[in-house]
């Protein structure tokens, strides 16, 4: 379990939180939910151990190993889509376990016949999917997700869920899922946090069951 306790962080004369606890299981995935602003990615990042803390604990993320998708993929365009994928598994991995971690996660994310494509040649849902992919890859304890399919479609945003789904099938681990979109928090989260004010507050910690529409209407709500 991962917690902050007691958290406390500001940035000059805003207080961003106070008094501030939560959790994250372990190999699940929760999301945490609000308006673009609330302090979301924030949280991620302390958690992370990018952004430090006034006051207060994060606590059970010891010597874990930290992989991110963005909203941007963040790929070297210069670099093939293979060579994206080296590039972060090279100081990882010997060269013949690469290779076939690599050829895997690809052909999961149906990419494996533009491996050698620059990526200024992808689309940006297929460069995203490289990002998935590479994250994934990356033998990461805990996976933050921000906000990825921002500015999607309908169609790709799906395709991108479902091929999110098939990785952690696959290579589970825990989650920090960070997005104000409805349907995505439904989709793909164990739990759903809702974050409001400044300072932060959770105003709710939801189990995301088969009660579908409840929780929808709950979270359009707010």
């Amino acid at each position: 379990m991962i917690k902050l306790v007691h958290a406390g962080k500001k940035f000059d004369d805003l207080v961003l939180l106070k008094d501030f606890n939560i959790s994250f299981e372990k190999n699940k995935i929760t999301c945490l939910f609000g308006p673009s602003g609330v302090g979301k990615t924030t949280i991620a990042n302390i958690v992370a151990g990018i952004v430090p803390l006034d006051e207060g604990l994060v606590e059970g993320v010891d010597n874990s190993l930290f992989s991110y998708v963005f909203q941007e993929p963040r790929l070297l365009k210069w670099y093939s889509v293979y060579e994206n994928m080296d590039f972060v598994l090279k100081d990882v991995y010997k060269d013949e376990k690469r290779v076939k971690i690599i050829d895997t996660y690809l052909e999961m994310v149906e990419l494996s016949q533009y491996k050698n494509y620059k990526i200024d040649a992808l689309s940006g849902g297929m460069a995203q999917r490289v990002s998935l992919a590479r994250a994934f890859a990356y033998p990461s304890h805990i996976l933050i997700m921000d906000e990825p399919f921002k500015g999607f479609d309908f169609k790709l945003k799906n395709e991108m869920i479902y091929l999110f789904k098939r990785m952690w099938e696959k290579s589970q681990r825990t989650v920090i899922f960070i997005t104000h979109d409805v349907e995505e928090a439904i989709d793909l989260s164990h739990m759903i946090y809702t974050l409001k004010n400044r300072p932060v507050e959770i105003t709710d910690r939801i189990i995301v069951n088969n009660n579908r529409e409840e929780i929808k209407n709950k979270l359009l709500s707010l």
